[in-house]
């Protein structure tokens, strides 16, 4: 086995019961502590649920699916301890990571031990890298940011923009897209800046929006600072659109902001919750008051494609499970997915989300 990195200790929670030799390890790992812990709670209760329901209707192959949680803390250093410790213990899948820039140097690890990927990362360098082995089961980066820059062109053309980043892979990826877009169709960006995540005071940041007059900003970053700049630029009396990446895709956002963030925009792939292959899940999510936002239904596809693939493959082999997924798909309840040569899935399907109180839907333009 090629370690490529020592591993340091991790947390590694079994939620399946008692594992046996016959067991197949599904491994998932995202932010599971931290101020992002909110979607590494999406990603395990969508995988958890995905788990039970195979298992429940017989498993794969034979063999039941083992659920192992690694956290990672949206840390890259500590993306790189778990991606060790996985490979050692022997997964046959990774679900994740969440954060790019977790997950782009967890996967050399997993490239150089040939284990398979499925994540929600959505910086383009996650499959522009040529590795064989991973898989994206939501758009790109760079189809968002078309997805942005195309609706505010056409609702805010003559507005002053500024963009804004969190210096993340994810943020400042997507801003830079987004904003080189905007310049291209002609937009006014008048401000460009980045900002230290984890701060809570932005006031600097506002004064500069005030004096620039600007009326909408885009934000590349994740949803606790940008929560924190639309309330504070409410306080201080500036008036402007925020509109953000799918990050923004969490209630949590929603109890920052308060009524200040009412009509935020924010790309999104598209829900999955109302189709009737997913009614099932989201209902027995409902009933123990647990809302399916956010990821959770494509950390539940995630799990199901690798499943799916083990059954069409006959093998739970990386090689065999790959072949799969990009030649013929597999069906899910986001529906059936297949993916290209670098492993980015054939249907991203971004679209413009506005949030209203504690609940987003499709924006209008």
């Amino acid at each position: 086995m090629k370690l490529k990195f020592m591993f340091a200790a991790t947390i590694f929670a079994a939620l399946t019961g008692a594992s046996s030799a016959e067991d197949i390890n599904v491994a998932l790992a995202g932010p599971i502590t931290g101020q992002y812990a909110a979607f590494g709670e999406q990603l395990r209760i969508g995988a958890q649920e995905a788990v039970k329901d195979i298992n429940a209707a017989g498993g794969v192959l034979g063999r039941q699916l083992k659920l192992v949680v690694e956290d990672d803390a949206c840390d890259p250093k500590q993306a790189v301890s778990v991606a060790n410790h996985v490979v050692a213990e022997g997964a046959a899948v990774m679900i994740g990571h969440f954060c790019s820039g977790s997950t782009i140097p967890a996967s050399e690890v997993y490239a150089e031990n040939n284990l398979l990927e499925i994540t929600v990362s959505s910086n383009p360098a996650v499959t522009d890298r040529g590795l064989a082995q991973i898989f994206r089961i939501i758009g790109g980066d760079d189809q968002q940011a078309i997805v942005a820059a195309d609706f505010l062109g056409k609702k805010f053309l003559k507005a002053r923009f500024a963009v804004v980043n969190d210096k993340s892979t994810y943020g400042q990826g997507l801003a830079d897209l987004v904003s080189a877009k905007l310049e291209n169709g002609g937009a006014d960006v008048v401000v460009k800046e980045s900002v230290n995540p984890g701060e809570k005071d932005y006031s600097t940041l506002i004064t500069r929006l005030k004096a620039a007059n600007v009326e909408v900003l885009y934000y590349g970053g994740y949803h606790s600072e940008a929560g924190l700049i639309k309330r504070q630029a409410g306080d201080a009396g500036l008036k402007m659109q925020l509109v953000g990446g799918d990050a923004l895709g969490t209630s949590e956002f929603a109890a920052i902001v308060g009524a200040t963030g009412n009509d935020t925009l924010f790309t999104f792939p598209a829900d999955p919750s109302a189709s009737p292959a997913a009614k099932a899940i989201v209902e027995r999510l409902r009933a123990n008051n647990i809302n399916a936002e956010g990821y959770t239904l494509y950390a539940y596809a995630s799990v199901q494609a690798f499943a799916e693939g083990v059954k069409a493959g006959k093998s739970v082999k990386t090689d065999d499970v790959a072949k799969v997924l990009r030649s013929e798909g597999v069906d899910t309840i986001i529906g059936h997915v297949k993916f290209d040569a670098k492993g980015n899935i054939d249907a991203p399907g971004f679209v413009m989300n506005a949030w209203d109180g504690s609940n987003y839907k499709p924006a209008i333009n």
